[in-house]
């Protein structure tokens, strides 16, 4: 994998610590007379956050789709010279991080398959859930040998959906969609197109955002309105959950494949969003402040100084600074250039851990009584550290505010946490949980509170993660999996084309010369 030079795009404090990463970013444009490919770049630029491990971009002219993808961030994948080469007045856009197969080549999109009367470039945010299902279904369709993306070895669920898209030769790949995605279960919010035309779908449940704009010459789909804002679109509305939309030279329609039953992800408020993004008419950053400001109802404390865990908590930590009177202060300064090193430290540099990222301002927090407001805890680790370093720094006190509730479940859709049984607040009370990592308290903002921040009924959310109610019902735990594709004893045999060792000396290079 190529390194990662930005280090505001890693949330990751501690090497080796994962914390919650982040769904998938889809950008789509149609726009005849524009330079597709560039702003098909900038679109991916600002959803970054979503995706580092691959990036891809692939374009039509009306005749022929071209694609160029490789492992890295949108500005590492791309230059001048690559962008230039993806000509035409469609193009589709991805930047990944891995629910669904491993991290490599093979599996970066857009994918590509053959259809019924030409080719499909395919984008997606979410994970499915019923991949095995889906595996059989490619299977007694097309046959046991791999084909397409599948045959070059692409283990995700993405594959699958580029798979069953092929059709048959009496239908459009637009009535063909309309056919599969009712098949679909899970997250699900898909950018995809043939040479002649932009298709953008969202699961019934709407768990992942996907919104459309408009351009002077041409619309745009977004995985979230801020690369809306990068490329100048105008928002004009969300895709429905349960939608289809096509558009082409005739214009754009709709079609609905399922009944909406809106679930959207909580989390995408409390983390994963960028904090200009709105969500069903809710400014993400808003409801962050408001969720600090729950917390400072909640969870009062006396104390100096309210300090947030860069980046992720600053908006909670201004909120619970408002509601308790209590002095905002930054206390802990970030290096916004160390991105993950690929540099093994020394046993005495790996024990300064997370002094990488973060330094405490000393002459800030010496003898303070600190608030510290962070938007989640996955195994502790992070903070524990955090923790020890504001004692060494000599702050006086320790609270810890936590602008979500304890995260006790996996999730299926498209958040890659860590397991069950590694999850700090699986098995301890909130006490207990700060007992461990050392603090003085610990709140954690309740589940009610942190849905009325959103301002959506909490019918209309999936809050999986801290509640362990599941909205889209889940299979069998063998029939789930981060690397269910990847096992050999699936119904789906060797390849027909021979590419399932398929290797490249550059990664955009190979996806030119391997449509």
């Amino acid at each position: 994998m190529a390194p990662r030079g930005d280090g505001l795009l890693n949330h990751d404090l501690m090497p080796g610590e994962k914390g919650p990463q982040d769904a998938c970013g889809v950008f789509g444009v149609w726009a005849p007379g524009e330079e597709v490919a560039k702003l098909a770049y900038f679109g991916l630029y600002a959803l970054q956050h979503r995706g580092q491990e691959s990036a891809g971009i692939a374009t039509s002219n009306g005749q022929q789709i071209l694609v160029y993808k490789d492992m890295g961030l949108v500005s590492q994948v791309f230059d001048e010279t690559a962008l230039n080469a993806l000509t035409g007045h469609i193009a589709v856009g991805h930047c990944r991080y891995s629910t669904t197969g491993g991290v490599t080549w093979e599996n970066a999109q857009p994918t590509l398959g053959a259809t019924a009367a030409g080719t499909v470039a395919l984008g997606h945010n979410g994970n499915l859930v019923n991949s095995a299902e889906l595996v059989d279904l490619v299977a007694e369709r097309y046959g046991a040998q791999r084909r397409g993306e599948l045959a070059r070895g692409n283990t995700t669920d993405t594959a699958l959906v580029t798979a069953l898209l092929a059709g048959d030769a009496d239908h459009t790949l637009e009535q063909t969609a309309m056919e599969v995605l009712p098949r679909l279960r899970g997250a699900f919010s898909l950018v995809f197109m043939d040479e002649k035309t932009l298709y953008a779908a969202r699961d019934p449940q709407g768990v992942r955002p996907l919104v459309l704009g408009r351009l002077d010459r041409g619309w745009v789909v977004a995985s979230e309105t801020p690369a809306l804002d990068i490329v100048g679109a105008s928002f004009v509305r969300e895709v429905e959950p349960g939608e289809l939309i096509a558009i082409d030279a005739d214009g754009l329609r709709s079609q609905k494949f399922a009944t909406p039953e809106r679930a959207g992800c909580v989390f995408e408020y409390v983390y994963l969003a960028r904090p200009d993004t709105s969500i069903k008419g809710r400014s993400v950053h808003a409801a962050r402040v408001e969720m600090g400001r729950e917390l400072a109802r909640e969870h009062p404390v006396e104390a100096d100084l309210v300090i947030p865990v860069p980046e992720s908590g600053t908006p909670a930590a201004v909120g619970y600074a408002q509601e308790s009177g209590i002095p905002f202060g930054q206390g802990l300064m970030k290096n916004a250039y160390v991105g993950r090193t690929f540099i093994q430290p020394s046993d005495t540099l790996r024990q300064l851990g997370i002094r990488l990222k973060l330094n405490p301002l000393r002459d800030v927090i010496k003898g303070k009584r600190l608030v510290v407001v962070d938007d989640s805890i996955v195994r502790g680790n992070t903070q524990r550290a955090l923790i020890r370093m504001l004692r060494e720094a000599g702050a006086a006190e320790i609270h810890v505010r936590i602008s979500s509730p304890p995260v006790k479940w996996p999730c299926f859709y498209g958040i890659d946490f860590a397991s069950r049984a590694e999850l700090i607040a699986n098995g301890l009370s909130p006490a207990e949980v700060g007992q461990s990592l050392g603090a003085d308290t610990l709140g954690y903002i309740s589940e009610e509170g942190m849905i009325a921040a959103t301002e959506q009924p909490k019918s209309q959310l999936c809050t999986a993660c801290f509640s362990g109610t599941y909205p889209i019902e889940l299979p069998d735990a063998a029939r789930l999996g981060k690397n269910l594709l990847e096992q050999a004893e699936l119904p789906l045999g060797a390849p027909e084309d021979g590419l399932s060792n398929l290797t490249v000396s550059a990664g955009g290079a190979g996806a030119l010369q391997h449509p």
